[in-house]
């Protein structure tokens, strides 16, 4: 190896160092956090309708539920599958209640230590939840 491409080894072996274990800024020249945003976030955003199976929540991050039929279930992944993921979900529908399901894991409010193996988002009361997988369960927030 001549020194011209040891040189090019050094200079990459540095730029992957800085970046594999640096902190990365959007909008803002000295970052606090490993992803560090000053400005709007945006999320990918569906919409879930009801089925006569339950509903697969797969995608996206705020997910709007259409129940099409009272306690229609829609089905969280499997916790176990996806620690730290965070689904923001709103019931739309006015006239049916929505039934929250996982495929893996209790849901358990904040605050508790009772989990269940489904939450109904209605009018009044859970309309809009946000779930987040500790790698086991998911807890929500209303």
């Amino acid at each position: 190896m001549n020194m011209s491409q040891s040189r090019i080894i050094l200079l990459l072996f540095c730029c992957f160092s800085i970046f594999a274990f640096g902190q990365v800024g959007i909008n803002t020249s000295n970052p606090l956090s490993t992803l560090d945003i000053n400005g709007n976030l945006s999320l990918k955003t569906v919409t879930l309708v009801g089925s006569a199976s339950p509903t697969l929540i797969d995608d996206g991050v705020y997910i709007s539920v259409r129940p099409m039929a009272t306690n229609q279930e829609f089905r969280l992944p499997n916790a176990a599958n996806f620690p730290g993921r965070v689904y923001v979900l709103r019931n739309i529908q006015n006239t049916f209640t929505a039934r929250l399901t996982s495929s893996g894991g209790l849901l358990f409010p904040k605050n508790s230590t009772t989990g269940s193996t489904d939450v109904y988002m209605y009018e009044g009361n859970n309309r809009s939840l946000i779930v987040i997988s500790d790698g086991i369960n998911w807890t929500y927030f209303n």
